[in-house]
């Protein structure tokens, strides 16, 4: 792919109709805006959005950590203050560490438990650990982060494993089948690679699987899966018969540069720098292809993700804006100017209701980037919902960062926008190496960790440096980003990373196609 340039291919030169310029932040001069993606009378010598992608574009399972005591159950007798002759002590009630997960226990002691004490005072303990969704009983995985971390914090560059990719080009993008027993690798030269990363073994070669280079790979489940090429389609695949492309979907006009999948409704969405979000009814496809109608259209649409529940649509642009579509209704075709503009943070019509797809227009605060506008070159989403994690370079590409953002859904912790449904929560400055390519960074699968691209390597991120939470470590205002561990093992800049989400093992490529797996040894 080729760097930022005025020659890249933008959207679509129309805008949509009805749809009003953003209101500019208090103090700063409209003239410095970048035009708005839905404007109509947007400046068509603006910048368009980057070129190709990212041309701007055996692992251990691990079982819950063991715990040095777990939660008396109710009902459980009391062991007396002294013991027989001869008998070994009885062991004494297991202590909670103190921490992040503790600080509702706390509270709870001015509550409805105050004053207990005994065998009633543990009761109340553990039924309201039950009701926060604490503990081993609960949520095994909340106890297993400080073993994950653990493990981790201790990879080292020399422990990566090296795959066989250098003649296909650079890698722009990973992704691990559901189970992580596939690793797939979108390459530059019109091929998909297959790989089994707990043995590094190379699967299959899908030669030619575009007649372009590729940009987004996403699995729908554990056997089929979907690509898409700047030869403007997207395909179909089944790892049972490889030889042959499913079906081949016809319906941008441009670059297909990322894609989505609602596993509710079986529906899948993708974007591409024409501007369109295309909805493609999955159910009911044949060799021919699949039923499918335009959902959306903006201008300098770079990326687009969607919530894990589903409920918002987010779409960023290379002019600085990020467009929300709340109580996303997927199944309605939103036509220029259908959509409602949220001019507060959340509104509702006069029956109470919040209004489906209901459109809102966010300049994200960038810290140190008040003056000038960025371009969001990557996007992506917390796997629970809590937060989107956003790459943002200056228009001068000289500056860039990663930030974190909370969503809103009530009154704002504080003040930063009138129309504003995110808020900075942390940050981080990254390395300006291998300007004009996009770098594609991602969440772990609990949530806990970032990896980050970072020059000829990665860095692992936590919001502190016990990897807690983002809910458990909020604070008032924005705070940089703990750096866990970095790995450098690259001799070109990395443009991805992803988590397994199976195993601790972590996959990174690079500019001149080399993939490599970082995993602790034992």
């Amino acid at each position: 792919m080729f760097p930022f340039g005025p020659h890249s291919p933008g959207g679509d030169g129309s805008a949509g109709a009805g749809a009003e310029e953003p209101v500019p932040h208090e103090g700063q001069a409209a003239a410095t805006r970048p035009p708005s993606p839905l404007h109509p009378g947007a400046d068509a010598t603006h910048p368009p959005p980057p070129s190709r992608s990212p041309r701007r574009p055996g692992a251990p399972s691990l079982s819950p950590a063991p715990r040095s005591g777990e939660l008396g159950l109710p009902g459980a007798p009391e062991s007396s203050a002294a013991s027989a002759p001869g008998e070994p002590s009885p062991p004494s009630p297991p202590r909670r560490r103190p921490g992040p997960d503790c600080k509702a226990d706390s509270r709870g002691r001015h509550g409805l438990g105050a004053g207990l004490v005994g065998p009633g005072a543990r009761l109340f303990g553990w039924l309201k650990e039950r009701s926060l969704g604490r503990g081993l009983f609960v949520d095994p995985a909340r106890d297993n982060f400080r073993t994950m971390t653990s493990l981790y914090g201790s990879i080292h560059p020399a422990d990566s494993v090296y795959l066989s990719t250098r003649t296909h080009g650079a890698v722009f993008n990973l992704e691990y089948s559901p189970d992580g027993s596939v690793l797939t690798v979108a390459c530059e030269q019109t091929e998909v690679l297959l790989f089994d990363p707990i043995s590094s073994k190379h699967i299959k070669t899908l030669s030619e699987a575009h007649e372009d280079c590729v940009n987004n790979i996403r699995f729908l489940d554990n056997r089929l899966f979907a690509t898409c090429s700047d030869d403007t389609t997207i395909a179909l695949w089944d790892l049972r018969k490889l030889n042959t492309k499913v079906c081949t979907l016809h319906g941008h006009t441009s670059w297909v540069k990322n894609i989505e999948y609602d596993t509710n409704t079986r529906l899948l969405v993708t974007s591409g720098f024409d501007g369109n979000v295309i909805i493609w009814d999955t159910n009911r496809y044949t060799e021919d292809g699949c039923p499918h109608k335009k959902f959306f259209h903006t201008r300098f649409l770079m990326r687009m993700r969607l919530t894990p529940d589903c409920s918002k649509m987010l779409i960023s642009t290379s002019s600085g804006y990020l467009l929300i579509l709340h109580d996303l209704d997927l199944t309605k075709s939103l036509e220029v100017g259908s959509y409602p503009i949220l001019r507060a943070r959340r509104t509702t019509s006069s029956s109470g209701v919040s209004p489906r797809n209901s459109l809102e227009v966010v300049t994200p605060e960038v810290l140190g980037e008040s003056d000038h506008g960025n371009c969001i070159t990557s996007l992506q989403l917390h796997p629970k919902g809590w937060a989107t994690l956003l790459r943002c370079s200056s228009n001068s590409d000289d500056e860039e960062c990663t930030c974190v953002y909370e969503f809103q859904e009530g009154a704002p912790v504080r003040p930063v926008s009138p129309r504003c449904s995110l808020r900075l929560t942390h940050y981080i400055e990254e390395a300006n190496v291998g300007r004009g390519y996009i770098k594609e960074l991602c969440f772990s699968p609990d949530g806990r960790m970032i990896s980050s691209p970072h020059g000829y390597g990665i860095r692992l991120l936590g919001f502190d440096k016990q990897c807690s939470e983002l809910v458990d470590c909020l604070p008032k205002e924005a705070s940089p980003l703990r750096v866990i561990r970095s790995l450098y093992s690259h001799n070109d800049v990395v443009l991805t990373t992803k988590f397994s989400p199976t195993h601790c093992q972590i996959a990174s490529g690079c500019l001149s196609g080399r993939v490599s797996l970082y995993q602790p040894k034992f």
